[in-house]
């Protein structure tokens, strides 16, 4: 990150409640925030896939990669510009139920991952299969904690149902998990099915969030997928 940055203190709003007041002041004064800006990025999370990258180095050259949950287009357009997609031969694919902008040497749906038309469509566009994919999909919480856990645990098994299914042979599974990482069930089996498996809570990751991201690298190719 850049040098040393100014706070900005944000004033209080009779219109503003506390809490928004509260994350606009965070935003305002996040060095990752204005980073993302001044580099056009389309967001903070830019950050996390770069040292997430800069650690395991799974992007590269030609590396054909799917992008879940891609909004605003962070992730995608690091992947574009490491593996170095072209608007002629795209190898970059990600989809979204929110619309986003095109980005050039990608290919984006607008759909719910969840749809389970979804899935199918996305294998079509792809056409063929992938050396890596990757999930930042997150659920709306709703404050009740078991509940937030199914749910976010619904998002990431689909993820890596769709990862045994369009895998090559040694590709990366990357997702966002939170605190507690993934169920031990789930992640014995995220074991059978990869050389190795690491929980990793990137810098550009807010100490006080409780997201972390699992990283699973050589996909053991698994017959009639």
């Amino acid at each position: 990150m850049s040098g040393r940055l100014l706070h900005t203190h944000v004033k209080t709003s009779k219109r503003r409640k506390p809490s928004s007041t509260r994350w606009l002041q965070r935003q305002l004064n996040d060095p990752y925030v204005k980073e993302a800006k001044q580099l056009g990025y389309r967001g903070r999370a830019a950050f996390k896939i770069i040292e997430l990258d800069n650690q395991f180095h799974f992007f590269a050259p030609h590396k054909r990669v799917v992008d879940l949950g891609a909004a605003p287009g962070g992730w995608t357009q690091i992947a574009v510009k490491r593996v170095h997609s072209t608007s002629r031969h795209p190898i970059v694919f990600g989809i979204d139920i929110l619309p986003m902008e095109p980005i050039e040497g990608s290919t984006l749906l607008m759909m719910d991952f969840t749809d389970e038309k979804a899935p199918e469509t996305l294998r079509k566009v792809m056409n063929g299969p992938v050396d890596i994919v990757m999930s930042d999909m997150a659920a709306n919480t709703t404050g009740i904690p078991s509940v937030d856990h199914l749910r976010t645990m619904n998002l990431i098994e689909l993820a890596y149902d769709f990862a045994l299914q369009v895998l090559n042979p040694g590709g990366w599974f990357i997702s966002k998990v939170f605190a507690g990482g993934t169920d031990s069930q789930f992640l014995s089996q995220m074991k059978k099915n990869f050389t190795l498996v690491k929980h990793v809570k990137p810098p550009a990751s807010r100490k006080d969030s409780v997201e972390y991201y699992v990283v699973a690298k050589g996909f053991k190719c698994i017959p009639n997928k």
